[in-house]
């Protein structure tokens, strides 16, 4: 479970699965061992000596523990936070005392360490770790929060909002109930912009709001505007940060079917690989490109919200393919709990 800190923000265990949390256990780890090694030799060759059959004892120790906390993970964040925080430390302390019982006669007493100070470097390590982490929670926190705000300020283009009202006035009398379905369709993606981006999305609402979306924009670009979307095999019920398909959309309108007189299709592929989740978007490449920079700022956007979600879980990757543009996401497949309200549209009569 988690917990309020001084902003009234939640503070949780870290994901002991997730690659980021796994690599700065293991430098922590070897920073604590190098200095274990300085302190104990008096020369370079002790020093290698020292660091070698500490390192012989703690990898293992190190692997096993990462192994036991990543499969424990999702109850361990189940549980309040003091909780599963002493328990993560009894595996943190346990693991590694077994595996010296264990390994220990085999290294031949080559490390001088008895169970109980095994116990303590364990504990403390364990210890300064999750402060470690939580304190690192507590800072991204409000980054998260100003993030957000950042992207409604790089995804919302006044020229959309503009000819998205221009191209409902003009249905107004002639259909009016597809200018009422449009509103509608403006009045879910406002509702998303303003939502608590802290919070991960069902796959499906975001894929939903990003129908909603284009609909939007085939108001005003009409035939100009084709979209494939392969998305048989994409789990709906993954969570993913809001509104990050939408806006990989709106670039491929805005750089890849708005400079060209023809126009073109925009290629929506999302599916399941193992334990990871892949979105990737292509668009057609314009003979004149245009507005880079707009669409440096949304992508460098996503790349800070997924990082600030998943840390090095997560990969976002831009590349040119012949005549069209790509643009993948890779992201850990996840289905834990969130409190985040749907975003996708009311059902309605």
């Amino acid at each position: 479970m988690k917990r309020k800190n001084h902003n009234n923000r939640h503070v949780e265990l870290p994901n002991f699965c997730h690659l980021g949390v796994n690599l700065r256990i293991a430098l922590t780890l070897e920073a604590a061992l190098v200095a274990g090694a300085v302190a104990r030799a008096a020369n370079t060759a002790e020093f290698w000596a020292e660091f070698i059959a500490l390192s012989a004892l703690a990898q293992p120790a190190l692997l096993l523990t990462l192994l036991a906390l990543c499969a424990a993970g999702r109850w361990l964040r189940s549980q309040p936070y003091r909780w599963g925080a002493g328990a993560a430390l009894a595996i943190g302390v346990a693991v590694p005392v077994l595996v010296f019982l264990w390994l220990n006669p085999l290294l031949n007493g080559l490390v001088a360490f008895s169970p109980a100070g095994v116990a303590v470097f364990s504990l403390v390590t364990g210890a300064g770790l999750l402060a470690y982490f939580n304190l690192r929670a507590r800072a991204l926190s409000p980054a998260i929060t100003e993030a957000r705000l950042q992207a409604l300020q790089a995804r919302i283009r006044p020229h959309f909002l503009f000819n998205s009202l221009n191209a409902v006035l003009s249905l107004v009398r002639s259909d009016p109930r597809r200018a009422e379905h449009a509103l509608e369709n403006m009045a879910d993606l406002f509702r998303a912009l303003m939502s608590d981006a802290r919070q991960l999305a069902p796959l499906e609402d975001e894929v939903a709001l990003t129908r909603a979306y284009l609909e939007l924009e085939q108001l005003r670009l009409g035939d100009r505007l084709q979209v494939a979307w392969h998305i048989g095999k994409m789990p709906g019920e993954a969570l993913i940060p809001p509104l990050v398909i939408q806006p990989l959309v709106e670039n491929a309108v805005y750089h890849g079917i708005e400079p060209m007189p023809a126009g073109g299709e925009i290629s929506l592929n999302i599916y399941r690989s193992g334990d990871k989740v892949h979105i990737v978007v292509r668009n057609p490449i314009a003979a004149e490109a245009s507005h880079h920079k707009g669409n440096r700022i949304a992508l460098a956007n996503i790349r800070e919200r997924l990082l600030l979600h998943f840390d090095l879980d997560a990969q976002l990757k831009l590349e040119p393919l012949g005549t069209v543009y790509q643009v993948s996401i890779v992201i850990p497949y996840t289905r834990e709990h969130t409190t985040q309200p749907s975003t996708a549209r009311p059902h309605r009569r």
